[in-house]
């Protein structure tokens, strides 16, 4: 349809946008109302489904001439002044008699787990429902609205964008590879020049230095919003240019609520990131305050923002991301990552968050979507979503590891004759913790004192509980081990050729490589070399260490000696572990 002046849609009849039934007869277009429609996301559904003759679409928003001229633009659409917040909202969703109505508005954030008032109006006017949230209470609270959504034969889903709906689908894609799922991962990594929406910002401020809601190992946990910075790598294929490593940190998803129970993921984690050092580490830095309690919220500075990122626009690319890995245990028993990357460029990256969006007005104007109320998990194939995004400048890329666990890493295929309770341990891509009990001895020597306490070894006890806490951190272990209210930390890693059998275990200022053997149903830990401060240990000064680790009735066990020439021992403990519940 032609766009109309700002006049025309201020003064728009109701009764231009009735359905009469000559029209349902003769065009059988499908309407969709697209709430948001001049923002970044919402006019990027507007344009796709402009491309399709089934629709008739609906752009919505409070300001007139931002509708017009985004109408004007595009050469078509039906440009609507709607205020989502205002008292007859209903009485405007009946006037204006959609088939689907689509929130890209947001910030969901602001609503509140319970406000569906858009969901409400639109099933009151016998519409469908999909919304771009990307707020977890949001999206899984949207079940509550399932017993009215399947009395009107309508479907409601919540999360028709990256998260969880692009997301979920490429999990679905790798997920018949594994046995066990350890870690589901994604990263968005948009490029500097990519249009920055007020909603958006106002959502990732909201959540910057306070604590995300998480599951860990199978636990509820808690993440701080803009913390865990990480340099990410998003690869490509061959031919292809990769994305740079950019910085990323945690922030929060509905994958963080979903995923667990959807997949029986043990862990899930999310991360966003800004292209632009400077931005990235200067949102950090802001953070502070709100960790320290100074501030009790970023979100006020959300327009500040806007308009000191605006300053740096001219500087990075339009490249950007997303990256979703599942690692855990393979079919073959092997530890297992697989990767789905996509990565848009030339300024297509926006229409990425409205591909599912797109699809999903398809197949609901094709009747191909069960009614009923719902978080948008498993609703769209990956498939769907490389096919919807076919006329973008994307690219994808499909990637697998196996054995890239620190210890799989050293021992190679010798972990393939260890007893399942030893490599169950050692399979660590996030979080494990694993609890039992154990017994203490320490040698008699005058030095023995001193040498435990530089290493942080336990004090005796005939029995007492013990957890062993394994932390994945780039790449590396580190390894809390609690003897009653005793705490010993160490770090693990694997710096040598893959299968070399070495990783090395650093105890504050002291460093050993230990040259590991898988042999016996057992894996035992001989130390081969040793640094004090960086500086090597004769061979004749290394400590002893005659530790095995085995498994009995499918429960780990270990025995750990460790002595030194002219000493004799320094500690000894023994024990077993099962996984903490």
């Amino acid at each position: 349809m032609p766009s109309a002046s700002s006049s025309e849609t201020r003064a728009l009849p109701s009764t231009s946008l009735l359905k009469s039934p000559e029209d349902q007869d003769t065009i059988k277009r499908c309407r969709v109302l697209v709430i948001g429609g001049t923002g970044v996301f919402g006019s990027r559904l507007v344009e796709a489904l402009l491309k399709k003759p089934e629709f008739e679409v609906l752009a919505a928003g409070r300001n007139a001439d931002k509708l017009n001229a985004l109408c004007k633009q595009l050469g078509d659409g039906t440009p609507v002044v709607l205020d989502s917040n205002a008292a007859d909202l209903e009485e405007r969703l009946l006037e204006i008699d959609p088939d689907i109505t689509v929130d890209a508005a947001g910030p969901f954030q602001a609503y509140g787990n319970n406000d569906y008032r858009i969901a409400h109006a639109a099933l009151n006017a016998g519409s469908h429902y999909l919304d771009l949230s990307d707020d977890a209470g949001f999206t899984s609270g949207i079940r509550a609205l399932n017993d009215s959504a399947l009395a009107a034969g309508k479907t409601v889903l919540s999360g028709v964008s990256s998260v969880p709906a692009l997301s979920s689908a490429a999990v679905d894609h790798m997920r018949p590879s594994f046995e066990e799922i350890d870690l589901i991962e994604s990263a968005i990594l948009p490029g500097n020049r990519a249009p920055r929406g007020l909603s958006v910002i106002q959502a990732i401020l909201a959540q910057t230095g306070q604590p995300i809601s998480a599951i860990r190992d199978g636990k509820p946990a808690k993440v701080t919003g803009w913390s865990g910075l990480r340099r990410h790598h998003l690869q490509t294929a061959p031919g292809t240019k990769p994305i740079s490593t950019r910085w990323s940190s945690f922030i929060g998803a509905p994958d963080l609520e979903l995923f667990p129970e959807a997949y029986q993921a043990r862990s899930v984690l999310f991360r966003a990131g800004l292209e632009l050092s400077v931005l990235h580490l200067g949102l950090w830095v802001l953070s502070l305050p709100v960790r320290l309690k100074i501030l009790s919220s970023l979100r006020p500075l959300a327009r500040l923002t806007q308009t000191v990122a605006t300053w740096f626009e001219g500087l990075g690319t339009d490249r950007g991301g997303m990256d979703i890995a599942v690692s855990g245990k393979g079919r073959d028993g092997r530890s297992l990552t697989r990767r789905w990357t996509l990565i848009a460029q030339n300024g297509d990256g926006p229409h990425i968050p409205a591909l599912a969006a797109e699809i999903l007005c398809r197949k609901l104007q094709r009747n191909e979507v069960l009614p009923g109320a719902r978080p948008c998990l498993g609703e769209i194939s990956l498939q769907e979503v490389e096919q919807a995004a076919a006329s973008l400048d994307t690219s994808t890329f499909e990637d697998s590891i196996t054995g890239d666990t620190v210890f799989e890493r050293a021992l190679g295929r010798d972990i393939e004759i260890l007893p399942q309770a030893i490599r169950d341990l050692h399979r660590v891509f996030d979080l494990r913790k694993w609890t039992g009990e154990a017994s203490v001895e320490r040698g008699t020597h005058f030095i023995v004192p001193l040498v435990c306490m530089l290493a942080g070894f336990p004090p005796p006890a005939e029995s007492l509980p013990i957890s062993v806490t394994i932390e994945r951190k780039n790449g590396s272990e580190t390894w809390t081990r609690r003897f009653g209210a005793h705490k010993m930390v160490s770090v693990l890693s694997c710096r040598n050729a893959a299968g070399s059998g070495v990783v090395t275990e650093r105890f504050g200022p002291m460093a050993f490589d230990i040259h590991l053997k898988a042999k016996d149903g057992g894996l035992s830990y001989p130390v081969v070399k040793g640094r004090v401060f960086g500086i090597p240990v004769p061979r004749f000064c290394l400590p002893l260490s005659d530790t095995l680790e085995t498994a009995a009735d499918g429960m780990f066990r270990f025995k750990v000696e460790i002595s030194l020439p002219l000493v004799g021992r320094i500690v000894r403990y023994e024990g077993w572990l099962r996984p903490d519940t």
